[in-house]
């Protein structure tokens, strides 16, 4: 949807605008938008001289927002929400009458969890998907910029932006196989793990600073023996024998056909997860009886 104002400034040159300040570069901005950056840079000017004002300075190929930016920001973001919920309005009439919705998630709740759901579904609504796996931050962003119509992540989301309803509780657990000596335990600590090898995720995770400081605070260097950057890929290398892995209890839940055993572990960390959509979206059938089928699955897992 493209208009264009008195002085010339079009709908989709304010779009741009706003989401280069929100991401804070024109390449994130054009990745978002499924535009190229020359592209975005080109609307940019273009807008700059409708409204005659300096909106960026360029500072070593960066853009970095004016006064006067943030100001008309917070003057047109009223009117660009309307605009965007007239296109979430029309992207569900669309998507309605071809039958198809688009679903954003961790990769690892396709091994259990989506699939039931989605069979569910399937037997009364011929309904089509597609969906798209990322990290909870990606996730957000599809959802956000329309690319799905829904998405399953866990708390804190921006009440701003998205309305939810829960999914499941989850709580940290050790993962390893079947008859493993741990099996003995009702909960894990650090102390009973210090001398296994450990299947982790990589740095930048809340999750493997929690798991690695609970040992070095022990005194005890962790054995790494892999790191992975998605949850799901940690699951061949424990039941291969590889090492134990330290996951949250819905996650290891989805791994119920590889025969491994969980036990809770301390101290750990508690995890809401949801299924969210953009604030203000109406849903329609098919999208409703997504969520309620998706609720259903995490419940019983």
């Amino acid at each position: 949807m493209v208009g264009k104002t008195t002085t010339g400034v079009t709908i989709r040159q304010l779009q741009i605008f706003r989401e280069v300040l929100r991401t804070g570069s024109e390449r994130h901005a054009a990745k978002i938008l499924k535009i190229t950056q020359p592209a975005v840079s080109q609307q940019i000017r273009q807008l700059e001289h409708e409204v005659d004002l300096a909106l960026f300075a360029r500072e070593k190929n960066r853009l970095v927002p004016t006064d006067r930016a943030w100001d008309l920001l917070r003057s047109v973001d009223g009117t660009l929400q309307s605009v965007d919920r007239i296109e979430k309005s029309i992207a569900a009439i669309r998507n309605e009458e071809t039958g198809s919705l688009s679903l954003a998630a961790p990769g690892v709740f396709c091994l259990n969890a989506i699939p039931r759901a989605i069979q569910a579904v399937r037997k009364s609504n011929a309904l089509s998907f597609q969906v798209r796996a990322g990290s909870h931050q990606q996730i957000a962003e599809h959802v956000l910029n329309g690319r799905s119509d829904l998405g399953v992540s866990r708390l804190p989301l921006d009440e701003r932006a998205f309305e939810w309803e829960p999914a499941a509780t989850a709580r940290n657990v050790c993962l390893f196989q079947a008859g493993h000596r741990l099996a003995a335990k009702e909960v894990i600590t650090p102390e009973d793990i210090i001398d296994e090898a450990l299947v982790d995720i990589e740095p930048q995770f809340a999750a493997h600073q929690m798991n690695i400081n609970a040992l070095r605070y022990r005194g005890v260097e962790p054995d790494l023996a892999v790191e992975y950057d998605a949850n799901s890929h940690d699951v061949g290398f424990v039941a291969a024998g590889v090492g134990i892995s330290i996951i949250n209890s819905l996650i290891a839940r989805e791994y119920r056909q590889f025969g491994l055993e969980f036990r809770p572990f301390e101290p750990g960390a508690v995890y809401h997860y949801v299924v969210f959509w953009q604030r203000g979206r109406q849903l329609t059938a098919g999208m409703r009886q997504t969520v309620d089928e998706l609720l259903g699955a995490f419940a019983a897992t």
